[in-house]
């Protein structure tokens, strides 16, 4: 079982940076890939980016390649989710989630996912 709780979000301004965090439970992080989704009003949830078990393999949605970097911290249990040069079409509650497995960062359907956290709130203003 692992918990997960995201932190960081807020209301930014048009080409400005937020850190997302997200802080998980237990010894078996290191055991997990890690993903970052959002899920804008009306819209489905879909994927931003995923980072493998290592913290070597990571992959993007075509949309934030270039401005998002996801990254891993096991000592610290917490993955991240550096985002820079926000749009409003940004604009999203977004979710981390762990995946266990395969060990892929290319399965981009939440199915994939065994755990999520309860979502923190980003808001990019024009």
């Amino acid at each position: 079982q692992v918990q997960l709780v995201e932190s960081g979000g807020g209301l930014v301004q048009a080409g400005g940076s937020l850190r997302l965090s997200c802080a998980a439970s237990g010894r078996t992080f290191s055991r997990y890939a890690m993903g970052w989704f959002r899920q804008a009003p009306g819209k489905e949830r879909e994927f931003v980016a995923a980072v493998s078990r290592s913290g070597v393999r990571t992959y993007y949605v075509d949309s934030v390649k270039g401005r998002f970097t996801i990254s891993r911290d096991d000592a610290k249990n917490t993955v991240y989710l550096q985002m820079n040069s926000l749009k409003p079409e940004d604009t999203a509650v977004y979710y981390c989630a762990a995946k266990g497995g395969s060990d892929s960062v290319y399965y981009t359907e939440t199915f994939r996912y065994d755990y999520w956290g309860q979502g923190t709130q980003v808001t990019v203003s024009s």
